[in-house]
């Protein structure tokens, strides 16, 4: 079995929660990444992993803050195999972008339409816990 993937966010790089049981994925927060591939390699890992017994449904959140260049390739990458669960998998993906946001609207949707994945498009606000403040490490308000 797939163990559950969890990163804990920081300035730099994003929440990630991969959890096999229940068929949900959720990566949100920051990519600010020197090494954004040495980053998502694990990620590519327990998607590949999971696709191979996926459960029957998917639950996919993306809720970003900010992603630099070099984030965004990965990102690419991250939805191109995510896209492939399409095969066995009924695959739902949610792209939460903050209120104003139209930049990060616009990557979602293009990430939709690139890879001819159905994306939901949710407007949002992020909120940092206060511990987490200076941090820079933001939640998903789900409205």
């Amino acid at each position: 079995m797939i163990e559950t993937l969890n990163i804990k966010g920081t300035e730099d790089s994003p929440e990630v929660v991969m959890d096999f049981q229940k068929g949900f994925i959720r990566i949100s927060g920051t990519s600010w990444l020197e090494d954004a591939y040495g980053f998502y390699e694990p990620l590519y890992q327990w998607v590949s992993e999971y696709s191979k017994t996926p459960q029957k449904v998917t639950e996919i959140e993306f809720g970003y803050t900010y992603f630099n260049t070099s984030s965004a390739k990965q990102i690419a990458k991250l939805v191109t195999l995510i896209s492939s669960l399409k095969q066995s998998s009924e695959v739902h993906v949610k792209w939460f972008y903050e209120k104003d946001d139209s930049e990060m609207l616009k990557s979602g949707q293009k990430y939709s339409e690139l890879l001819n994945l159905g994306f939901e498009f949710v407007e949002t606000e992020f909120e940092a816990e206060p511990e987490d403040e200076d941090e820079g490490v933001y939640k998903i308000i789900k409205k």
